[in-house]
């Protein structure tokens, strides 16, 4: 029968050079056995070395792929990438609201995994207001949920705390990426608080590389995929996680300089 098998949607840029946006997505679909499908909102220019050139699409042209899906598809579940601009991110919550395309992972793409800003000031306030209540499981690294709840985490229980504010700003469950950004650690630790108040650590051995482009992208896709195929939310991030940790752990070596995770890497 048509849309028998588990379908899925990344909302997302593309990345020419395939280590991240919504390239790492469908790769990560494709490893986890689900049909990955794709709303186009901007498109990168880049390699290995960095971004050469970037655009946004129209938003009639964003309007008519969520159309063209919903006419046709049965969509199990969906994920938000990077959304450039305050327009474009009030774009595409108008658009989820009006097609049923399943549960939303947010990956809030605010702020690398070093620090840096990657939204402007009118568009993080618009993401935060407008898209974090659309979550069933939002994903922030360290930086972008300190940001996101306005304080600064320093303790296991400031990240809690944290994650409890993200609950009561609409997401559902909450896994908050641990900080990688210590040479002398061993270890990374994420929060993940869940729905019904349980919460748990996840931890694996910090490895130091610089292939790990799209790791985000990959750890939001991979938990949108298990969701389609009926896992639990504890379950889809348990086994995201064990996704790209294993996937950084086995290299590969693309490009000269940054490059991407092995999705090759896990299975199960």
């Amino acid at each position: 029968m048509a849309n028998e098998f588990p379908q899925v949607v990344t909302i997302a840029g593309s990345d020419s050079d395939g280590s991240a946006g919504l390239q790492a997505d469908l790769n990560t679909f494709f490893t986890r056995n689900v049909y990955g499908m794709s709303i186009v909102t901007a498109c990168v220019a880049g390699n290995s070395y960095g971004i050469q050139a970037s655009t946004s699409m129209p938003t009639d042209f964003i309007n008519q792929q969520f159309t063209s899906l919903a006419d046709d598809f049965d969509l199990k579940a969906a994920k938000t990438g990077m959304l450039a601009d305050a327009e474009l991110i009030n774009n595409v919550v108008a658009n989820y609201k009006r097609v049923d395309f399943g549960p939303l992972v947010v990956d809030p793409v605010i702020v690398t995994k070093h620090g840096a800003m990657l939204l402007e000031t009118a568009a993080f306030e618009t993401l935060r207001e407008q898209l974090v209540p659309l979550a069933t499981v939002i994903t922030p690294n360290f930086f972008e949920a300190q940001k996101l709840v306005d304080m600064v985490i320093e303790t296991d229980e400031d990240m809690l705390t944290a994650a409890k504010k993200l609950q009561t700003m609409g997401a559902k469950n909450v896994m908050i990426k641990g900080q990688h950004s210590d040479a002398d650690q061993t270890e990374v630790r994420d929060l993940v608080l869940l729905e019904n108040g349980e919460h748990f650590w996840l931890s694996a051995p910090y490895i130091h590389t610089d292939r790990v482009n799209g790791t985000g992208d990959s750890l939001s896709a991979c938990i949108t995929a298990e969701l389609a195929k009926g896992k639990s939310v504890k379950e889809a991030i348990t086994i995201a996680k064990q996704y790209v940790n294993v996937s950084i752990a086995n290299q590969i070596e693309v490009g000269h300089k940054y490059g991407p995770i092995n999705h090759w890497a896990y299975t199960d």
